[in-house]
């Protein structure tokens, strides 16, 4: 058999071509750390002889990292890096060290690379960047502001510049960081204004935001990204004068198609209704050809209730695009998909009407092949909901899995109609079969572990989440599942901690792990930064559970009425929550 070249070594034959000769031979006679820093200044890279010893470490550091040893495999390459002088192995480490989100080795091996490589924008901002995010922030001003001064490409400077201080924790710091980095000369170019204006929003300042984004407009006044920044920005300090300001850069600006269904969606998220629907018909006297504003302003009447309305503008659509498919001269447009996702809207529509007959009708319809096996899963779904478990899964059974992920879609549906059933034990049997046809699928693994949490089966619970985070280390919600159910039951809270932390770290604004890192710290005892965290959640997530949550940490905080008035309005969401029941009567609280 032909011996094979190992695939890493074809992946470093330049690299090792490099380090066999010098470059080229002096001119004049030179210390050794004389030439290395010529070498270093132009961009050259440094002359090394390789010796087994250099390839061993290479290719060993490359296979530690294939097996998941990311601590070894970077460290050994920033040693490499460093008896080497070559930047191009402090690189690799820094990729290593981010892929395993160490960002102290991270830290470290950027700044290696990046003083091999000072004359490298990617290795000097990695660095930066890097910095930045741990809080290291003395000097960066300077360092940021020389940079920009210094660049050929003030703009780019601006915006690198711009990314970096974006990296900050502390978003107050780094406005004042921002500012300090712009030279008053550049102040008149309107990225510098636009980068102050992000940085003033990134700091919860929103009057400063819309003065920049103001100012940039003015010194541009064709910058749609600065008219952007005054709906967005604007809508916080006065939003009738963000309205008008954008609807008088639309007036010279009317081919802005983009801004005016920014405009428009904007409108709609304020539920003014009429002015949205009054932008959208500007928008088809100015482009009548337009066809899509028609779902754009079915969209609109949808949002507002108005159903009989939507309907009738999305029957409009879909007959347009169904006269373009027919089109000899049109064969390649999206008009399949164009329709498909009409109908998608038309489903939604019918269930809120509560009319599931119809909405399955409109499933049928749906002939776009993307969107073909994800509206007869919903079909079934829906014929669940009729009561019609039979139908359902004799709709499941008769589709055709392409692949692993419709497989598994398949298998977690089925699982779905019969929890929201009430028959666990045959959800369980389901997804306990597809777990062994399907093995270290993470998305079977969790719906399971919580169906065993449900029947109070905490050891499988335990083992199966655990798995799906070692299958799936960036899975947010399996860190929050197993943080919370330690923390609800009061128990291992050291480890409720690490595995809570770990979950915000990768999803810090999901209101359901902002719940349960508030009810982490209520069971710590600190009282005070429990109510922070869930009055966080409960304001994206009023529910019930939320609510039982808060009022408890309200109650024992001696603020009765608060909680009262938390409780009350979590058993007007859902009258029935054994959260918030199990709540009331541990507490001995009755609601009148």
């Amino acid at each position: 058999m032909k011996r094979q070249i190992p695939l890493l070594f074809i992946l470093f034959a330049p690299v090792f071509a490099s380090w066999s000769a010098p470059a080229h031979a002096a001119q004049t006679v030179k210390t050794p750390e004389q030439v290395e820093q010529i070498r270093l200044r132009a961009g050259e890279l440094p002359a090394v002889k390789l010796t087994a010893d250099t390839l061993y470490r290479i290719l060993a550091s490359e296979i530690a990292a294939q097996r998941g040893h990311f601590d070894m495999a970077s460290q050994t390459l920033l040693d490499l890096a460093r008896e080497t002088s070559d930047p191009r192995l402090a690189k690799r480490a820094f990729q290593i060290s981010m892929a395993d989100r160490d960002l102290a080795r991270s830290l470290s091996a950027a700044r290696e690379w990046a003083l091999l490589a000072p004359n490298d924008p990617e290795a000097v901002a990695s660095s930066l960047a890097l910095a930045a995010s741990n809080g290291q922030t003395a000097g960066l001003a300077t360092t940021l502001r020389t940079r920009i001064e210094q660049a050929d490409n003030k703009e780019q400077a601006i915006i690198q510049a711009a990314t970096i201080v974006g990296k900050m924790a502390d978003k107050r710091v780094a406005l004042e960081v921002m500012e300090q980095s712009l030279p008053a000369s550049l102040r008149s170019l309107p990225i510098a204004r636009l980068a102050l204006s992000d940085a003033a929003w990134a700091a919860a300042d929103a009057v400063q935001a819309l003065a920049e984004a103001r100012q940039a407009l003015a010194l541009d006044p064709d910058s749609e990204m600065a008219a952007q920044r005054i709906l967005e920005y604007g809508l916080k300090v006065d939003s009738a004068a963000a309205v008008r300001e954008t609807q008088a850069y639309i007036a010279k600006h009317p081919d802005n198609r983009k801004l005016q269904l920014m405009l428009v969606n904007r409108l709609v998220e304020q539920r003014d209704f009429d002015a949205a629907l009054a932008q959208v018909d500007a928008m088809r006297q100015h482009a009548p050809e337009d066809f899509d504003l028609l779902y754009t302003e079915a969209e609109v009447h949808m949002r507002a209730g108005q159903f009989p309305q939507a309907k009738a503008l999305l029957e409009e659509y879909i007959s347009v695009q169904t006269q373009r498919r027919k089109s000899i001269n049109d064969k390649a447009s999206n008009a399949v998909a164009d329709a498909s996702d009409a109908r998608l809207l038309l489903v939604q529509i019918a269930e809120k009407e509560n009319k599931l007959d119809e909405a399955i009708v409109q499933l049928d319809l749906i002939d776009d092949s993307s969107l073909r096996f994800q509206a007869q899963v919903h079909k079934a779904v829906l014929q669940a909901k009729q009561g019609d478990l039979a139908q359902a899964r004799r709709s499941i059974n008769r589709l055709k899995p392409q692949d692993h992920h419709e497989r598994s879609v398949l298998a977690l549906t089925l699982a779905s109609i019969y929890r929201e059933a009430g028959r666990s034990d045959a959800a369980v049997e389901t997804l306990v079969k597809a777990d062994a046809e399907l093995p270290d699928t993470p998305e079977i693994k969790y719906d399971l572990a919580m169906l065993y949490e449900r029947q109070g089966n905490m050891e499988k619970f335990e083992a199966l989440m655990k798995r799906v985070i070692e299958l799936d280390p960036n899975n947010a919600n399996a860190y929050n599942s197993l943080g919370y159910t330690y923390a609800d039951q009061n128990r291992q809270l050291d480890e409720a901690q690490d595995l809570l932390e770990r979950a915000l770290e990768l999803d810090p604004d999901n209101p359901f792990i902002l719940d349960s890192v508030g009810w982490y710290l209520y069971r710590s005892g600190d009282y005070e930064a429990a109510l922070e965290y869930l009055q966080r959640s409960y304001e994206q997530l009023p529910t019930a559970d939320v609510a039982a949550h808060l009022g408890e940490v309200l109650w024992v905080t001696k603020r009765n009425d608060e909680a009262r008035r938390i409780w009350r309005a979590g058993m007007e969401d859902d009258p029935k929550n054994p959260t918030l029941l199990g709540t009331l009567k541990r507490l001995g609280v009755t609601l009148k």
